[in-house]
C-alpha cells in the first residue's frame, strides 16, 4: 500500500469512527445529566424514530427525590416515554437543614433558592434542541412539593406548558389572591392521603401551613371563568372518581381525580389517564 492510499484510508476510518460516535449534545442519563445554566435534567427519549417533533412531559419529584425518578423504566411516568414523548426529570435543589434535601422553591413566602420558572424555561429550551421536544405539546406534571411547584409555575407562568397535571400537592397557604391566566389542569389526589390531606395541614409547629385543594380549585375556577360551583361532570372511571369542570369562559378546563389510595401510592393507569385527557385537549 502506498502511502497516498494508507493517508485515504487512515481520514476515512477516521471520519468513520466520528460517525458512530455518540452526539456531544447525548446526555440525560443517571450518570450524565443534562446540564443548564441552573441546573440538571434527566431525560428518556422513545425508541421509535420520530416522524417530526415530540411531546414531552417534565415531571417535577417529591421532597428529597431525584430527577431519575421521572425516567425510570419501572416509574408511574414511564408509559408517556412508550407513548412518544420525551419524559423530562428536572433535579431540584438541595436544600441546607431540612429532613428530605432536594426540593423545590415553591413557596412564595420563603427566600427562593433558584429562580424555578427561569430553571424550567431552560431546560425546555435546551430540551426541545436537544431531543427535537414540540414546545406546543407539553404537560407540567408533578408529585407532592413538586405538585405544589406545578400549581405555582401554572398561577404565575400559565404559558409555560400547554397543560398541567399535578399529584399530591398544590398551593401552600397563604394561597395566591389571583393567577396570571387560566390553563387546563389535571389535579389527581389520593383520599387517604395524610402526608398531604386535601384539606392541608400544619408543619414546623404551624410555621408553614399546607394549602387545601378545594380552596385551590375554587381560585381555578374564577381564573377560567367557569360558569358554575358545581361540576359539569361528575363520573367514574377505572379507579377515579372524577369531577370536571368544562363550561368556562376561558375555552380551559379543571378536573379532580380521587382515588382511595395514600401520598405514595399513585394509581397505576396515571400516565394513560392524563395522556388521554391531554390528547383531547383542544
Amino acid at each position: 500500500m502506498n502511502r497516498r492510499s494508507f493517508g485515504r484510508r487512515l481520514a476515512g476510518l477516521f471520519f468513520f469512527c466520528l460517525a458512530a460516535a455518540p452526539p456531544a449534545s447525548a446526555c440525560g442519563g443517571e450518570a450524565d445529566p443534562c446540564a443548564v445554566p441552573l441546573g440538571v435534567y434527566h431525560a428518556a427519549v422513545p425508541d421509535q424514530p420520530a416522524a417530526g417533533k415530540r411531546p414531552a412531559i417534565i415531571f417535577l419529584h417529591g421532597a428529597g427525590g431525584r430527577g431519575t425518578m421521572a425516567t425510570d423504566p419501572a416509574g408511574y411516568v414511564e408509559p408517556f416515554r412508550k407513548l412518544g414523548y420525551v419524559v423530562i426529570g428536572p433535579q431540584g435543589v438541595m436544600r441546607e437543614g431540612v429532613a428530605f434535601g432536594s426540593g423545590w422553591s415553591f413557596r412564595r413566602e420563603s427566600p427562593p433558592l433558584r429562580d424555578e420558572a427561569a430553571f424550567l424555561t431552560q431546560v425546555l429550551a435546551d430540551a426541545e434542541t436537544r431531543f427535537g421536544v414540540d414546545r406546543a405539546r407539553v404537560i407540567l406534571g408533578g408529585f407532592s412539593i413538586g405538585a405544589a411547584m406545578v400549581w405555582r409555575i401554572a398561577c404565575e407562568t400559565p404559558g409555560f406548558a400547554r397543560a398541567y397535571a399535578p399529584n399530591a400537592g398544590g398551593f401552600w397557604r397563604p394561597h395566591p389572591e389571583t393567577c396570571a391566566g387560566p390553563v387546563d389542569l389535571f389535579h389527581t389526589h389520593g383520599w387517604a392521603d395524610r402526608v398531604v390531606p386535601l384539606e392541608g395541614r400544619p408543619l414546623r409547629g404551624g410555621a408553614i401551613f399546607q394549602g387545601d385543594i378545594f380552596e385551590g380549585l375554587q381560585l381555578w375556577r374564577k381564573i377560567n371563568g367557569c360558569a358554575g360551583v358545581r361540576p359539569d361532570d361528575i363520573s367514574t372511571t377505572g379507579p377515579y372518581w372524577l369531577r370536571r369542570w368544562t363550561v368556562c369562559a376561558s375555552g380551559k378546563g379543571l378536573t379532580l381525580a380521587l382515588h382511595t389510595a395514600g401520598h405514595e401510592d399513585a394509581p397505576p393507569d396515571w400516565a394513560a389517564t392524563i395522556h388521554a385527557w391531554f390528547e383531547a385537549l383542544k
